[in-house]
């Protein structure tokens, strides 16, 4: 069953942005592929749908590999946003084979399992003193003073972004992913716009330093490249390291403040998983699980497919909600419930196929340190205020979470 209906589906209500899950659930329920008019998508709500088109090769992040925006039905984006779109479409994350192979073969280097097992000591080191601090102050913003700068600080480490520098990668990273939400408002584009355009400038010179005076971090190793096949350009260094910095945060602050909010309201996981820390690997994956980070996946039709009986064409969009397939009862007993003891958890938090998320692994690493020093350090945690949910559907998050240690 396909088709416009009457829906409580509504990515711009506050009331849905608060919960969406019980609008997933009808969404569900009415098929298998919805068409929604007002971003001229089909929403796909169901996890062995979203799981089987993200390994499909007949949709891809982008179609400039294989059609003009004329052919492909589309119009050509704003001039204005020109500095936006060619940041963004030189990462690897919005390119298909070859491009994306050559650029995922070079960076996976640096996300090897011994790489991210190297880095462990820094990350539990940081996630202890950030922690600490926090305990010092008797509470304060769980975003802002542990969330934000652990994952920051390791990307910014493993990329060689000086410490001095650091501090513009948020606010950057944040306008740059405004552009990622459904229908931008101009306000946002220029804002990413001008993201987009300062990020890539100090990029552009700490890439020429890099030249002149190599070291350890991924941009050297991308600069030494020697390999003519895997040889990067300038502008797909800047825009791997802009995604890089961008994905390798994003994910890790709001899983994590997202995660300690369901934990608050749910006192009674909160009490088993203090009692036994053992329970942190899968409280992890359920938590990431029951309030997903990323909630949408978008990708283009570059060959007609069927999804249930109805043929989605060539030139649509197809919007894959990952917060629904993660809410599936036909894949998760009692979907709704918070369960850290769940052990069948194949969420799709990290997506699949070949744009599964290369930085999986550390996320997971960075999420389980600051957690274990959270539990450690502050067992008597507490919310000290109700958190603002960000105006956001695509990328979900708090705006702050406020807690005290007793």
């Amino acid at each position: 069953m396909a088709g416009t209906v009457d829906l409580a589906f509504d990515p711009w209500d506050p009331a849905f942005l608060a919960d969406p899950y019980p609008a997933y659930a009808q969404l569900r329920a009415h098929g298998r592929v919805v068409r929604y008019e007002p971003t001229d998508q089909w929403l796909v709500p169901r996890h062995a749908d979203v799981s089987a088109l993200l390994r499909d090769r007949r949709l891809g992040r982008t179609y400039q590999h294989r059609f003009s925006h004329e052919d492909f039905g589309r119009t050509q984006p704003p001039p204005a946003h020109e500095p936006f779109h060619t940041l963004n479409d030189h990462g690897m994350l919005d390119l298909e084979p070859p491009d994306h192979t050559r650029i995922r073969r070079l960076v996976s280097k640096a996300f090897t399992p011994r790489t991210v097992e190297r880095l462990k000591p820094y990350v539990r080191g940081l996630a202890d003193d950030l922690v600490a601090a926090l305990v010092r102050n008797g509470g304060g913003d769980l975003l802002a003073d542990v969330a934000e700068p652990l994952p920051v600080a390791v990307i910014a480490e493993m990329l060689g972004i000086p410490e001095a520098d650091r501090g513009q990668l948020r606010p950057w990273s944040a306008d740059i992913c405004g552009m990622y939400e459904l229908s931008p408002s101009e306000e946002t584009a220029a804002r990413a716009v001008r993201a987009s355009v300062e990020f890539s400038e100090y990029l552009r010179e700490l890439i020429a330093a890099r030249r002149k005076a190599p070291g350890e971090d991924l941009i050297s190793g991308l600069i030494a490249a020697h390999d003519e096949d895997d040889r990067l350009t300038e502008q797909e260094m800047i825009s791997t390291a802009v995604l890089l910095l961008n994905a390798g945060h994003e994910a890790t602050v709001n899983a994590t403040v997202n995660g300690w909010w369901a934990l608050f309201r749910h006192p009674d996981q909160l009490a088993a998983l203090r009692a036994d820390h053992s329970l942190i690997p899968s409280a992890i994956e359920e938590l990431m699980r029951y309030d997903t980070p990323l909630q949408l996946f978008e990708r283009w039709v570059l060959d007609d497919v069927e999804i249930g009986g109805t043929t989605i064409p060539r030139g649509s969009e197809i919007a894959m909600l990952f917060g629904s397939a993660n809410h599936d009862p036909a894949v998760f007993p009692d979907p709704g419930r918070l369960d850290l003891t769940r052990r069948d958890n194949p969420h799709i938090s990290f997506s699949a196929g070949i744009h599964y998320c290369i930085g999986a692994p550390l996320a997971r690493m960075e999420l389980a340190a600051s957690m274990t020093a959270l539990l450690r350090q502050a067992p008597t945690l507490s919310l000290a205020a109700e958190p603002v949910r960000k105006p956001n559907f695509v990328i979900r998050g708090l705006e702050g979470l406020s807690v005290e240690v007793g």
